[in-house]
């Protein structure tokens, strides 16, 4: 059993919502140019494809995209904008789960290899991208960058986003790499919601490492889906790893 939160009925209706400057032009399509470039035309896979906020866009820009996702209340949400045919989603965790054919990309969004938390299951993450990867394609992972050099001594949380919506804050735990994002959301009618969901966060040298592990070499890092330079200051970065062109069928 994948140790991700499962993401109920409740939560499924509300993601768009909540999430909607993820949609927003300007944050969604340099990540589809991106993906679509990387692609070349070839099938790409989604880990954790959620509602399609990346994998229907990228659809519309003729890559054909299959998707893996855990919860089905998400997929629910994704097949009230596309049928199965035009987007086929398996329903499973995508460290374990497989999909027939090989894909030119793979990739996952939005920190969702976070979603695994303990290091097995992320390792096991890699691989299965690499199963499902043509030779030379591409395993991309966006993923921020843990914010814990914020951190006084004795303090264990650290807030993400503070506005008279939306009060974020992620706790952390230094040993075994394990955290909270805690999120208070004040409603349309002055009432406040509560939601958390649980990570664990990987540095950039660690995922290279998963990466090798899986027979994958790193290409390319920058620090966002515009493409701006990978620095020591860098809050996030968007990864590249790319299968050699002389692996094996892992099957």
């Amino acid at each position: 059993m994948t140790s991700s939160d499962l993401w109920d009925e409740d939560t499924a209706e509300r993601y768009d919502a909540i999430s909607a400057e993820m949609f927003a032009p300007d944050v969604l399509d340099p990540a589809v140019e991106f993906l679509a470039r990387l692609a070349g035309g070839g099938p790409a896979l989604e880990f954790a494809i959620g509602t399609g906020r990346v994998a229907i866009p990228l659809a519309a820009r003729g890559i054909s995209v299959t998707g893996i996702e855990l919860s089905q209340p998400m997929v629910d949400r994704l097949r009230r904008k596309v049928p199965a045919q035009e987007l086929p989603v398996v329903v499973g965790d995508m460290a374990t789960t497989t999909v027939p054919g090989r894909f030119s990309l793979v990739y996952v969004a939005w920190n969702s290899i976070g979603n695994l938390c303990t290091q097995d299951e992320q390792v096991q993450c890699f691989r299965n991208a690499a199963r499902h990867l043509l030779p030379g394609g591409r395993f991309v992972v966006e993923l921020w960058v843990p914010g814990i050099r914020r951190f006084p001594p004795g303090q264990s949380a650290v807030p993400f986003e503070v506005t008279d919506r939306h009060v974020g804050f992620d706790t952390y735990d230094m040993v075994t790499q394990q955290g909270t994002s805690h999120h208070y959301r004040r409603l349309e009618d002055g009432s406040v919601r509560y939601g958390y969901s649980n990570f664990r966060y990987i540095w950039p040298a660690e995922c290279d490492l998963m990466a090798r592990l899986a027979g994958l070499t790193l290409e390319q890092r920058v620090a966002d889906w515009t493409e701006a330079p990978f620095t020591s200051d860098s809050e996030s970065h968007v990864s590249v790893w790319r299968k050699p062109l002389d692996a094996a069928d892992q099957g």
